[in-house]
């Protein structure tokens, strides 16, 4: 039997565009997560790719949620078929969440339970004006299980991440920017085009000084400020080894565009 194939990439120039693509409305199935998983490995094994871009297939979702119809498969069969399927649903969206590129995350229509947690695992979320985005699990009697409750209130805070899990109730995309949750909001049909903006942005810079910056940040991040200023030091150590950081210092000197050429 052949499998269907429901997460595709594709690269342009500097730039990996991830689609999903599970009618109707992009539900994170087995094989969804699996395929995710796979190409996940593809894109942070491919030194040409600099920017990765999310998004789902169609108008009507960006991933709507996880599989609900197997969860019954999950109950009352003790702690740990629960807790290695969580560790299961977490291990795409870990890769994603460390992939060397930056990502960018085009949120083109409902992002829910492990949607949400999906574009959370992206450094830089654009939602569409009309697009809904929260974690609906408490509704249903469990809670998130793919990041949501570790993710979130690093991004917007204990207390507003306990307020969104503990009611299940969705934001709006602007609610979503006012709270740090997504950092643009822009008309309907137009998150993939601001995110390639976005990304041709960013491609245009040093491989090396973009990974560099996203580990120091990252890894900082779950650090005391002291310890983190020490992991932002060794970082700025090794940009330093690198030919682009020697190319941009002379083109500045020169008053040229440098042109980077690390991978």
């Amino acid at each position: 039997m052949k499998k269907i194939q429901v997460v595709s990439w594709s690269k342009q120039q500097n730039i990996a565009t991830v689609i999903i693509d599970n009618p109707p409305v992009n539900v994170l199935s087995a094989e969804v997560i699996e395929q995710l998983s796979a190409v996940a490995d593809e894109i942070g094994n491919d030194s040409d790719v600099k920017v990765v871009i999310l998004t789902g297939a169609g108008e009507k979702a960006f991933v709507a949620g996880g599989d609900i119809k197997g969860f019954p498969d999950w109950t009352g069969k003790g702690v740990e078929l629960a807790k290695q399927k969580s560790l299961w649903l977490q291990e795409p969206l870990n890769k994603i969440d460390r992939l060397p590129q930056p990502t960018i995350a085009a949120i083109n229509g409902f992002a829910l339970g492990g949607g949400c947690e999906l574009a959370l695992s992206c450094d830089i979320r654009i939602a569409e004006e009309q697009i809904k985005i929260g974690l609906p699990e408490i509704k249903l009697g469990l809670f998130p299980g793919a990041g949501g409750t570790q993710r979130l209130p690093r991004l917007v805070g204990k207390a507003k991440a306990k307020e969104m899990i503990f009611t299940g109730e969705p934001l709006t995309a602007e609610e979503a920017k006012q709270i740090g949750l997504v950092n643009h909001v822009v008309p309907k049909g137009s998150s993939l085009k601001k995110a390639v903006e976005l990304a041709e942005k960013i491609s245009r810079y040093s491989s090396p000084s973009l990974s560099f910056a996203k580990r120091s940040i990252d890894n900082g991040f779950e650090q005391h400020v002291d310890e983190g200023l020490v992991t932002e030091a060794e970082y700025f150590g090794q940009v330093f080894q690198t030919k682009d950081v020697k190319e941009g210092v002379e083109a500045f000197i020169q008053k040229r565009k440098p042109n980077f050429v690390d991978r």
